[in-house]
């Protein structure tokens, strides 16, 4: 097996685990049961998506996909970081309902 075979199979499997995880996340995201299991399941797709893009870009020799990545872990970032303050907020407006009569 030459090393540009042994690449081309390397990739081809990681793209494999890659949809794997995409896969399973996304049943957490839809199964739940609670808003921060659905922030942590997007986030993770998120970065299961940038590693497609990044062994996409390997793959096929086009750096076109190193920008896609690199836009999208950065909306991912903000995204996450949106719901997570969205996430607080609700807990502590939840706290201030139980605290009042």
């Amino acid at each position: 097996m030459t090393s540009g075979e042994f690449l081309s199979l390397s990739v081809e499997l990681t793209l494999g685990m890659v949809i794997i995880s995409v896969a399973l996340a996304f049943f957490r995201l839809f199964r739940g049961p609670s808003l921060p299991d659905r922030v942590v399941a997007l986030d993770m797709m998120t970065v299961a998506i940038v590693a497609f893009c990044g062994a996409a870009a390997v793959l096929y020799e086009q750096v076109a996909f190193l920008d896609v990545g690199l836009v999208l872990a950065l909306v991912g970032f903000l995204a996450t970081a949106a719901l997570a303050r969205y996430a607080e907020r609700r807990r502590l407006r939840k706290e201030e309902e139980k605290e009042q009569p």
